[in-house]
């Protein structure tokens, strides 16, 4: 008979309930595991301790080595019934450190390479880390590095590759990245779309990913205005379709800035449908699906937009097969793409077609399966809207016709 090892309550975080692996004393004396208690103060934002919601003097942790070690030895004992020794915690740097590295850096440019790498893993040892650092002004010199590059040359420098590496791991707060949106204007957009264009497979998707956080705190007015060449470059990008990881950067971007201004007409003349389309016609990544048919209910709602889907030998066809096969979220978004077309570009062609490629079929299916009310409520509108065209078609089936006169 197995017996079940209980862990003493002391040795749990008070935040996780889980066994603590490098436990930590706040100023209100209460012992927490570092990672959690640092979510709590450093990704949270809060000020207060979460068991005695008394507000903190100071964030410093000082490390319970004692209870650590009793942690440790208690593992230990009971190794047989699976616990593992509990792994050295890293020790976090301080400010000084940080400001030490910046200066370095900045006055002594061969070792700058050297501080951006030693930067990089400081970024990714843990929350606290971050903070200290933001705190520090490593955001402000990783923008300055990034606007050196020069429009001159066919690669982008090591150091900007090593600042972007520390960017995609620093989890900037909303108001940092406005100033520096600010600050920098359009230099700092046209030096990411250079890493964009001639950059490696990693720059570029680091490239991709800082310009979504971007425009996500950017004004409307800035976003509305970005140049076509960030929808030529995003399109190449997902032509190549060099990782998975890369198109999905490039899918959230596209999606934050898509709905503002000509940017659904500048998306559209960029070729973005077609790439879009081919993605989705082999693609089983939901997520991936889902992003896509998203930037493509956004794109078609400008005229340009549907033009472009209906151009294509597989649009119809493409969107209506993602429908019940992906998820709810991407019927939905294929449903809303379809009532577009529906609605504002159905000549006799358009409507023909989606009788042949099995559109009609796929919403008929769509009332009679589980399935969300609104996107059920949008598909009965599209067929009752064409009942005069499809009402004698053999795949609309005759209980259907009874049950909803309308149609």
């Amino acid at each position: 008979m197995e017996v079940q090892i209980e862990v003493p309550s002391h040795f749990l975080c008070p935040i996780s309930m889980q066994l603590m692996n490098d436990p930590v004393t706040i100023s209100t004396g209460i012992t927490y595991d570092r990672q959690s208690i640092e979510r709590w103060l450093f990704t949270c934002r809060s000020s207060s301790c979460p068991v005695t919601k008394q507000p903190l003097s100071d964030t410093d942790l000082t490390p319970n080595h004692t209870l650590r070690r009793l942690i440790q030895s208690w593992c230990t004992m009971n190794s047989y019934h699976g616990f593992d020794p509990i792994p050295t915690p890293k020790k976090p740097a301080n400010k000084s450190q940080i400001l030490k590295l910046l200066h370095d850096a900045k006055t002594h440019p061969q070792n700058q390479i050297k501080c951006l790498r030693r930067m990089r893993s400081i970024a990714q040892s843990s929350d606290w880390n971050q903070t200290c650092m933001e705190d520090s002004g490593v955001v402000e010199f990783l923008t300055t590095v990034i606007l050196k590059e020069k429009e001159s040359g066919d690669s982008v420098s090591e150091a900007c590759d090593e600042a972007l590496i520390v960017f995609h791991h620093l989890q900037c707060t909303d108001f940092q990245l406005r100033i520096q949106l600010q600050k920098n204007e359009s230099g700092f957009v046209d030096a990411l779309l250079r890493v964009m264009r001639i950059g490696s497979i990693q720059s570029r998707s680091n490239a991709i990913m800082l310009l979504a956080k971007l425009f996500k705190v950017a004004d409307p007015a800035r976003i509305a205005g970005v140049k076509v060449e960030l929808f030529d470059e995003t399109v190449r990008i997902l032509k190549n379709g060099v990782s998975i990881q890369t198109i999905k950067a490039s899918l959230k971007l596209i999606t934050e800035i898509i709905r503002w201004g000509r940017n659904r007409i500048k998306s559209a003349e960029s070729g973005m449908v077609s790439v879009l389309i081919e993605l989705l016609i082999d693609n089983s990544d939901r997520r991936i699906c889902e992003m896509m048919l998203v930037a493509l209910e956004q794109i078609c709602r400008c005229a340009e937009g549907r033009a472009k889907l209906l151009e294509h030998a597989a649009g119809l066809a493409t969107v209506s097969k993602k429908i019940l096969r992906v998820s709810h979220v991407a019927s939905d978004k294929a449903v809303r793409i379809l009532c577009l077309i529906c609605r504002f570009s159905a000549s006799y062609r358009v409507l023909q077609e989606m009788l042949e490629v099995g559109v009609v079929s796929k919403l008929c299916l769509v009332i009679q399966v589980d399935c969300s009310e609104t996107t059920k409520e949008r598909v009965k509108q599209i067929l009752t809207l064409n009942s005069r065209i499809w009402k004698e078609a053999s795949c609309i089936p005759a209980h259907l016709l009874s049950s909803y006169p309308s149609l």
